[in-house]
């Protein structure tokens, strides 16, 4: 008898990504056949995205034409997973009766088994939502004895062995550069972000761990990883020891293969100088950061319960240009949250536009259902909201345009990923995967190479660059 045929599709952030790759290695394991396509499977997985309101349209949008190939096709069945369905459970499912099952993360342990029950016909009772930072001791350090009871996604079997490679991962993509989790959950209580009620308390894995994983990686092609977390910066407080993270870069750095370790989501105030140094001074970790400010005004900031200010913000820039000048700098803000005033917004693009940022990403603030923002008074009026949305986006674009300008001329080593339509597409240090635009070479190359080239010429902020062979 054929193996059933299952397609896991993937939305949302590059966690997800891992979740679903730990997902794809369990149904393997579990006897069933990963295919690309839903329409060829038997099966379709979907790992939904609840993080704002478009990606949970593009989840429910999924789910639906997903659904729609049980109409005539092979697929006899449809699931959500991932953060949406671990978020709204039962809700979802009353909401889409099109889905045949709607999965938390407590069920990734044995998904191979329910998937099979799911094809077969059983209908199981939805998945039930509940704050999961409630499922962890409040102190970090006393988590680590409570992790084998708690599903964790992305962090492999932690009902195995104590010691020893855990790696349950299938790769689903097939390009040079992988993400790497590191940790999952968040302790900070930030007003505008419901992601620590479903996600949990902040967990790190190991360190021997993670280097397993990074070891895996390179074994299967990988040449960069990405490591990421809700909170990267924060990685090894539950561990007990404050400057975790810069062990980890070093143990990674010793990885055989391993050329490019980048990482993802340092929050600014715990960029320590320990942890600047050990970035900018370990050859293998690309001069890198992806640093969220959210926004410049201390007053808002506050409400929002983050820290820091423009002052501050733009210290922590220029000790990271000094010591690397061509170093990649990306950040996202949020325009609107409650109780921004004018002079708010000034501060903020002002902080823009001496920030000299490579990457912006603009967001209108949008209530969030659970979050305390959402119960907060001094609401900014949609049209208000709007406007300054479409003025700092505009002023974003002019400002990174600029900074791509300013690259030509510049040596820069690319990671080749693939050939798209005649021209080989790969990422300089600087640029981080999917969102930071590319870099495209003239020549022969391959993907997986590393090319010593000149940038020459830009689009927008995708750079053109020339050298190699």
């Amino acid at each position: 008898m054929p193996a059933t045929r299952v397609a896991v599709v993937t939305l949302g952030c590059a966690r997800n990504e891992v979740d679903s790759e730990e997902l794809a290695g369990r149904l393997l394991a579990g006897g069933f056949e990963l295919v690309d396509e839903p329409e060829d499977a038997d099966a379709v997985l979907v790992n939904t995205c609840g993080f704002i309101d478009a990606a949970k349209k593009d989840s429910v949008d999924t789910l639906l034409a997903a659904a729609d190939l049980k109409h005539g096709g092979r697929t006899k069945a449809v699931v959500a997973v991932g953060c949406m369905a671990e978020r709204y459970g039962s809700e979802l499912a009353e909401a889409m009766p099109e889905a045949d099952a709607v999965l938390g993360f407590d069920s990734y342990g044995d998904i191979a088994e329910r998937l099979t029950s799911i094809v077969a016909g059983a209908r199981p009772a939805a998945h039930q939502p509940s704050d999961r930072r409630r499922l962890l001791p409040v102190t970090p350090v006393a988590r680590r004895s409570a992790m084998s009871e708690v599903s964790v996604p992305g962090f492999g079997d932690l009902t195995g062995p104590a010691s020893g490679p855990r790696v349950v991962r299938s790769r689903l993509a097939h390009g040079p550069s992988a993400p790497l989790k590191i940790a999952s959950g968040c302790d900070r209580r930030c007003a505008f972000c419901a992601i620590p009620s479903f996600r949990g308390s902040y967990v790190s894995r190991t360190v021997d761990d993670v280097v397993t994983e990074a070891r895996w990686l390179v074994e299967n092609g990988v040449r960069e990883v990405f490591l990421v977390s809700e909170n990267t910066s924060s990685y090894g407080k539950d561990l007990g020891d404050p400057r975790a993270l810069e062990s980890l870069l070093g143990a990674l750095a010793g990885v055989d293969g391993l050329d490019w370790i980048r990482l993802s989501y340092l929050q600014p105030a715990e960029v320590k100088p320990s942890l600047l140094d050990a970035i900018l001074s370990t050859p293998t970790v690309v001069d890198y950061f992806d640093i969220p400010f959210q926004h410049a005004s201390a007053n808002v900031l506050r409400t929002m319960r983050r820290f820091g200010d423009a002052d501050a913000f733009l210290d922590l820039l220029a000790r990271i240009r000094t010591t690397s000048p061509l170093a990649g700098v990306r950040s996202n803000v949020i325009v609107g949250f409650p109780g921004e005033t004018d002079a708010d917004y000034a501060i903020l693009r002002d902080f823009v536009a001496a920030a000299d940022l490579d990457v912006l990403g603009v967001f209108s603030y949008s209530d969030e259902e659970g979050t305390e923002g959402a119960t907060l008074p001094d609401h900014v009026a949609d049209e208000v909201v709007e406007e300054r949305r479409a003025d700092l986006s505009d002023l974003a674009l002019t400002l990174m345009e600029d900074r791509a300008a300013r690259r030509v001329g510049e040596r820069v080593d690319v990671l080749v990923e693939a050939d798209e339509d005649g021209r080989w597409k790969g990422r300089a240090r600087h640029q981080g995967p999917d969102v930071d635009g590319a870099t495209y070479l003239d020549g022969a190359h391959r993907s997986g190479d590393i090319v010593s080239a000149t940038v020459t010429d830009c689009e927008g902020i995708d750079l053109i660059a020339t050298g190699g062979s």
